[in-house]
């Protein structure tokens, strides 16, 4: 019987769940998985569909057949996987649900740029449908290098496996990144949608599966509170704050090509600041969710290039100290050019030109190597008139913030002035907390769980469109076409372990505003 398998320390191994709601089980199936001796599988995905099946949404029909390119039997990658995920996995795996995973785990070895590879795949599917009984329904997940997408998607057309039938389902889930500005974005949903629907097409951000986030979506449109007041007549502006305590660690290869802007921006970023904007869809049907976000992006104002200059921060780390861990310069990374001018920090100030925004500015960061682990949307409200306080102490009323906390804590704080005990009028600014681990019960996740579940029954809620893809890049493109004509101009730096760049303050500043700090995090949510 296998041990329980711990979860790593730094992955959020109890994000509070709906697994256990009344759902019923994804219909049989076959997960194929390219990459599937890669991190993500053994660390989120296997875990993930034990966490399935412990919640009882994964039927005995189900099996997996890993695609890798090192040569292995099936009880050789039972056995490479039993080690991996016992190790690495990011969250607890129950040792009755693991057994019964690794039961149905099957392995293909072959290149993905080979024919063969692909035709011997279809006939292995065959098998495993009579074996199983899965129906003959198919989820593929591309866990492999962007690169490699259209190229895998075009020999899955060409052998015939992603043609459905009544009663069969062939889908594809594709990681992120997808492209790197908007021409490439938009030539690879070209291929891809010549051989898929975008039905059948799921765009993953991991992002879209934390509970805080969908909690957006909840908090907005089911309580009258809120709703009322979502707008310009009562919003002064908004933050959107993703930041990090890491570095690049061991991806300076892989980021000095990339960068904070398009590493974070078009997917996690944009994800919160369009379920923050978005209008009411008419159901919480995928494309009317869709639509909606779409429909944000399309309406976000489009910069200049003096626009660029006057809206758009990036700034780079220097050495520094982090939780007081001495960090080296990003520059002094392995595989990261000495002259590098790739940003690791970058802050934008959006307009959305639209009745709901219109005059209400939303500033986004997100950066590594800051002073503090912090994801969360911030909701500052206009200020009440002081008239009626102006004979009394009260020289200046606090701001009213709602704050949606979506890592590492999750929750919503709602902040606001209350008068101090006392024979004078004296305010105070006092905080109301929900904690989702104080209201529900944690069960082991790792994000990924709704995600799959939807994948497999066919609702693409949490997907992006191509359109969504699209209008991301579509947002960007002006500061990536900037600072690609200008590498060096405009870089700022930044202390490893501090706020950010004081430029990304005088960005807020300059219109009397300022960030919410970030070393403020350990009173909120104890």
């Amino acid at each position: 019987m296998p041990r329980e398998i711990n979860p790593s320390a730094e992955a959020d191994a109890t994000q509070p769940t709906e697994l256990t709601r009344a759902a019923a089980p994804a219909p049989p199936c076959t997960l194929v998985i390219f990459g599937a001796t890669g991190d993500l599988t053994k660390r989120l995905l296997v875990p993930s569909l034990c966490h399935l099946r412990s919640a009882g949404l994964l039927l005995d029909r189900f099996t997996v057949l890993g695609v890798g390119r090192a040569p292995m039997t099936d009880e050789q990658f039972r056995a490479r996987l039993d080690d991996d995920v016992r190790n690495l996995a990011s969250a607890k795996v129950a040792p009755e649900d693991w057994e019964w995973l690794l039961s149905r785990c099957h392995y293909l070895a072959g290149a993905f740029d080979d024919s063969r590879t692909f035709e011997a795949l279809a006939l292995r599917l065959e098998k495993i449908a009579a074996a199983h009984g899965t129906g003959g329904n198919v989820l593929f997940y591309l866990a492999i290098p962007a690169h490699s997408f259209a190229n895998v998607v075009a020999r899955l057309g060409q052998v015939r496996l992603l043609e459905e039938a009544p009663g069969r389902w062939r889908r594809v889930i594709i990681e992120k990144p997808f492209g790197a500005d908007l021409p490439s974005a938009q030539a690879l949903n070209r291929d891809i949608l010549q051989v898929l629907s975008e039905e059948q097409t799921y765009r993953i951000d991991h992002y879209l599966g934390k509970e805080t986030v969908q909690n957006i979506m909840v908090l907005r449109f089911a309580n009258g509170l809120f709703e009322p007041l979502w707008n310009r007549d009562h919003i002064d502006h908004v933050q959107i704050t993703v930041a990090e305590t890491l570095g690049v660690e061991h991806r300076g290869a892989f980021y000095d090509e990339t960068g904070a802007l398009r590493d974070m921006m078009p997917n996690h970023l944009f994800q919160l600041f369009t379920l923050t904007a978005m209008e009411a869809p008419i159901c919480f049907a995928a494309d009317a969710v869709r639509s909606e976000k779409a429909k944000v992006l399309q309406s976000v104002h489009h910069f200049s290039a003096d626009e660029v200059r006057r809206n758009a921060v990036r700034a780079q780390y220097t050495g520094g100290a982090v939780d007081a861990s001495a960090m080296a310069a990003y520059r002094d990374a392995p595989a990261v050019a000495p002259e590098s001018t790739t940003e690791t920090f970058v802050a934008l100030k959006l307009a959305i030109d639209n009745w709901r925004w219109a005059g209400v500015p939303f500033y986004l960061r997100t950066g590594k190597a800051l002073a503090r682990r912090r994801s969360e949307v911030l909701i500052r409200f206009k200020q009440a008139p002081f008239a009626i306080f102006r004979d009394t102490p009260v020289e200046a009323l606090r701001p009213n913030d709602l704050i949606l906390k979506i890592q590492p804590e999750e929750g919503v704080v709602l902040r606001f002035d209350a008068k101090v005990p006392g024979p004078s009028i004296r305010a105070e600014g006092v905080e109301m907390r929900f904690n989702y681990r104080d209201h529900f019960a944690a069960t082991p996740s790792t994000g990924y769980e709704t995600l799959l579940y939807d994948a497999m029954i066919g609702d693409a809620m949490l997907f992006q469109r191509a359109d969504n893809i699209e209008g991301g890049w579509r947002v960007v493109q002006p500061v990536l076409d900037a600072w690609e004509r200008n590498p060096s101009d405009g870089l700022a730096f930044y202390p490893a372990g501090s706020e950010g760049p004081k430029e990304a303050d005088a960005l807020i500043e300059r219109d009397g505003r300022r960030w919410r700090p970030l070393s403020d995090g350990p009173k909120l949510l104890k």
